[in-house]
């Protein structure tokens, strides 16, 4: 949690220079978290969610196979989503928190873009927070960003969705089973999962002359489902799940929300009475490793 609030990021090697955490929130109950912050390039509010567990991902994989759906998302009609995933960000500390941390980053910052992302879940989850801030709460310029996000409602939703957030990306990877989860049905489509648009499909390639291993991006068509990209073929990999442009999710997780942090971290720490935990400061007000370390 230190690490995390204080963003002390060894492998970004220099590339988030500048950027702030305003909050880290941790809903222990359902084992979820995410943080907002304010980057400097782009001049952005950024809201990020962290994905599936690596030690349970095999059994919510399982799961995924025989989700139906089972709600009807509110103020759009015929629109249908996959519950575990909306109350995820609906029914959680999740979205309280997080509106909260964007309206004090707005006040300090101005009216910035949003950018929301996650990864596996927390691309589900991710993009029905970037919704619940254009219709409910007057959000503008939002964009979404996710990584093996897997299907999160119908085609009616997939539809409702893209007008609102046009500026969405969802970048998938090779064989990568999650995309292909909950499965579509091409002969049931008002009824089935559908994605929504922009896919970006990653293809691993390797360079004869030079030995090195890069992705290869094709940009797919409109519909959220295109044929010729992920949906070309078999998805049945977990590792091309667990890695993205190079950087390998971890899969040593412990089997429970355990969570480390530093006692100098308690004036910005509130915890309700379920143990969730979330960590807010006053955007640009500084929290440095060194701080903490003279207090230890």
């Amino acid at each position: 949690m230190t690490a995390l609030f204080t963003w002390t990021c060894s492998r970004c090697h220099g590339l988030t220079e500048g950027f702030e955490v305003v909050q880290l929130v941790v809903d222990v109950e359902s084992c979820l978290q995410s943080y907002v912050g304010v980057a400097k390039d782009p001049q952005a509010v950024i809201i990020a969610f962290r994905g599936t567990r690596g030690t349970s991902i095999q059994n919510w994989i399982e799961d995924l196979f025989w989700k139906q759906l089972d709600l009807d998302y509110p103020g759009m009609p015929g629109a249908k989503v996959h519950s575990g995933f909306y109350r995820a960000y609906h029914c959680t500390t999740i979205r309280p928190a997080i509106l909260n941390a964007v309206k004090k980053a707005k006040e300090a910052y101005g009216d910035l873009d949003i950018i929301v992302t996650g990864h596996s879940m927390g691309g589900a989850i991710a993009a029905f927070c970037a919704l619940d801030l254009i219709v409910n709460h007057n959000a503008t310029n939002v964009q979404v960003v996710t990584f093996g996000q897997p299907r999160i409602g119908n085609a009616a939703f997939a539809s409702y969705y893209s007008k609102h957030l046009p500026k969405t990306t969802r970048v998938t990877h090779g064989h990568d089973i999650v995309p292909h989860l909950p499965p579509y049905f091409s002969m049931l489509r008002r009824k089935t999962y559908h994605h929504f648009p922009t896919e970006v499909w990653l293809q691993d390639t390797t360079s004869k002359l030079k030995c090195l291993a890069h992705n290869y991006e094709t940009v797919c068509d409109d519909s959220g489902e295109d044929p010729d990209c992920s949906r070309s073929v078999v998805g049945n990999s977990i590792q091309d799940h667990l890695s993205y442009y190079g950087v390998d999710f971890p899969t040593d997780d412990p089997g429970t929300c355990w969570i480390v942090m530093d006692p100098l971290l308690v004036e910005y720490e509130s915890i309700d009475s379920e143990g969730n935990v979330v960590l807010l400061k006053n955007p640009s007000t500084p929290i440095t490793q060194a701080r903490i370390a003279v207090g230890k």
